[in-house]
């Protein structure tokens, strides 16, 4: 999918967008996914954000396995066709999912393009007739340095108003949330970046009420834009630097990880949405490439 600014491409395996291409320039946005790095370019995270307690959770008398960040972004999505600006994804309960996750959905994932903007609308619908809960969040990759003549030091992320984001602290050896916060800074609108900065894994911020968080190129002004709107948690992260950072993540979510101490209850999980029988829960994220 293309306009006259940029060329989007997304794949079918877990609704990825994998490629933002700078038609102007032909510089790629998205982060390559090398397997050496990351993998991944920009997974979308369901039916849960981050790591459960023991690899596992229990829901109707059975206990299920699972790894990071759920299977959303493991499985096929069936491709529904490009009209217009928009191309579109749904990936429905399956006998693959239900062996994962005992519930009924539709995941739909929709990619709408609006001159240097790109809008990934989720749509979850509960076609079955128990409860559906469940959490999601956004995982995009953008490529850093934004060409060969920068370095790490010369970028920061930048909110578009002063912040003072709360930290929810996780146990980098088992990824799971402690209970403890502490303030990343106060009354500031950037955060500086290194190649160290995320040797201790993600940063999660909370307690946000700026509209977008954006990497910005100091120099230049060259930056994407990430709406923040909605949601309750942001995380930023990168693979650890060895020597340095090759792209950096915006993390928009709508819920967390298990905490350090929780009962694998999945009932008992803090969750994005639990959805009745029929009823249908909508989130979006919006990147603008202004490079």
């Amino acid at each position: 999918m293309e306009n006259e600014a940029i060329a989007v491409t997304v794949d079918s395996l877990g609704a990825e967008l994998v490629s933002v291409v700078d038609k102007a320039t032909g510089a790629e946005m998205i982060w390559e996914g090398r397997k050496d790095v990351w993998p991944r370019h920009a997974p979308i995270l369901f039916p849960y954000c981050g790591k459960l307690r023991n690899g596992q959770y229990t829901l109707d008398g059975q206990t299920y396995t699972g790894g990071q960040h759920g299977f959303g972004r493991d499985v096929e999505h069936s491709f529904q066709g490009t009209e217009g600006n928009a191309m579109r994804f749904v990936l429905r309960a399956n006998e693959a999912t239900l062996a994962k996750f005992p519930r009924d959905f539709a995941l739909e994932s929709t990619f709408t393009l609006e001159g240097r903007t790109l809008c990934q609308t989720i749509t979850v619908t509960n076609t079955g007739d128990r409860e559906l809960r469940f959490g999601f969040g956004f995982h995009p990759g953008f490529t850093l340095p934004f060409d060969e003549t920068h370095v790490t030091e010369d970028y920061e992320f930048r909110f578009d108003a002063p912040q003072t984001p709360v930290v929810i602290e996780t146990d980098p050896s088992v990824g799971l949330v402690t209970g403890n916060t502490r303030v990343l800074m106060t009354d500031s609108a950037a955060i500086p970046m290194d190649d160290r900065m995320f040797d201790h894994d993600s940063i999660c911020m909370s307690r946000l009420t700026a509209k977008t968080l954006s990497v910005v190129e100091k120099d230049t002004g060259r930056r994407i834009d990430v709406d923040l709107e909605g949601f309750p948690y942001t995380l930023i992260w990168s693979a650890v630097g060895n020597p340095q950072l090759h792209f950096v993540c915006i993390e928009p979510w709508h819920s967390l990880p298990d905490t350090v101490t929780a009962s694998g209850d999945w009932n008992e999980k803090p969750c994005a949405a639990a959805l009745a029988p029929g009823e249908v829960w909508r989130t979006c994220l919006k990147m603008t490439f202004q490079r």
